[in-house]
């Protein structure tokens, strides 16, 4: 019996990529002030286009607005209108905006099937150098969000940014935080091992994070996550097809969200569903769709979210790569 390697059909949607954190490696951001925000209407048109194509999940991935800006409220509910939308065309909201306040999080909770923050490093040392002007990346400030989604228990994902001038200690200090919060609370689905994969837009001169240093980061989380939390690596950033299956032997279990555009990796697409079942399959592994919220954490979620996850069961349809958007819609997401 083929082993299941799981994955989510996506497609990410970006209210801005104005952030007001500096970080060297980013490939992401735009400078305040110097984006346009996407418009619900210009989103409705962006859902128009994925109906039928298999869409499920619509991660809700944004730069941040600082907590002390005039703006803020307003970026937070155009987050939360944008995720209502997709929820009224049938899509899964998963939303990643940074940290956010207690009460940004209960309110979101109504309205995603799920969450998500990258935890990065717990380590401080990072502040002195790639974090030096990102005032959201404090260990301390993000590990409190993992603590408000257990509290709030909203089911989660986190991960760690590998290659960022960290050591492997940091990588064992950072997964047993994780450990010990999904100990404590039961809310983790899934960590990601994101790979550092230079871009063109970044500031810092970084290298690849070596393929075989992932291998290595697969079997420590391996041994420190409780085996309830699946390991999920980006496919995109795996160097080989070789390297791909050695992840997957190394315990990986979950390839995320597969979509048209890594908007966070913009320099690598993602492959294509059918290109990575084939490649996975010859290696004894199935890849599977999933939903993005995990069987065990469904009944932690309102009744619409329930009846809209019950839908998508009853739709029983086999999800494929979204469409490509046409030229208007995709400008919204490049000015």
């Amino acid at each position: 019996m083929p082993r299941p390697i799981t994955y989510s059909p996506a497609y990410t949607i970006v209210p801005t990529y104005e952030c007001f954190n500096r970080c060297t490696y980013c490939n992401f951001r735009r400078e305040p002030g110097q984006d346009a925000w996407l418009s619900l209407a210009e989103a409705e048109t962006i859902f128009e286009s994925l109906q039928g194509t298999g869409t499920i999940e619509i991660l809700i991935l944004s730069g941040e607005v600082h907590p002390q800006s005039d703006r803020r409220q307003a970026w937070f509910q155009h987050i939360y209108d944008l995720c209502q939308l997709a929820l009224s065309q049938g899509f899964l909201p998963h939303t990643n905006a940074g940290p956010l306040s207690f009460a940004e999080m209960e309110a979101l909770k109504m309205v995603n099937v799920s969450m998500g923050l990258m935890l990065e490093q717990t380590t401080s040392k990072l502040l002195e150098t790639v974090h030096k002007h990102a005032p959201s990346k404090v260990p301390e400030l993000r590990v409190r969000q993992l603590e408000q989604a257990g509290e709030l228990q909203i089911p989660f994902t986190t991960g760690l940014l590998l290659g960022i001038g960290e050591t492997v200690a940091d990588w064992q200090d950072t997964l047993e935080t994780i450990a010990r919060l999904h100990r404590r609370y039961g809310h983790i689905q899934e960590v990601i091992l994101q790979p550092h994969s230079p871009g063109n837009q970044q500031t810092g001169e970084m290298a690849s994070f070596p393929p075989e240093k992932l291998l290595n980061a697969i079997a420590i989380a391996r041994q420190i996550l409780p085996d309830e939390i699946a390991i999920q690596i980006p496919p995109n950033l795996i160097a080989s097809p070789e390297y791909l299956i050695a992840c997957l032997e190394a315990g990986a279990s979950d390839l995320g969200g597969i979509s048209p555009k890594d908007e966070v990796n913009p320099d690598y697409p993602h492959p294509r569903v059918l290109e990575l079942s084939q490649t996975i399959a010859a290696a004894g592994f199935k890849l599977v769709p999933r939903l993005p919220v995990y069987p065990q954490f469904r009944h932690w979620l309102r009744d619409p979210l329930r009846q809209a996850i019950c839908k998508r069961d009853r739709e029983n349809t086999t999800p494929q790569m979204p469409k490509t958007i046409d030229n208007r819609s995709r400008r919204s997401l490049s000015h």
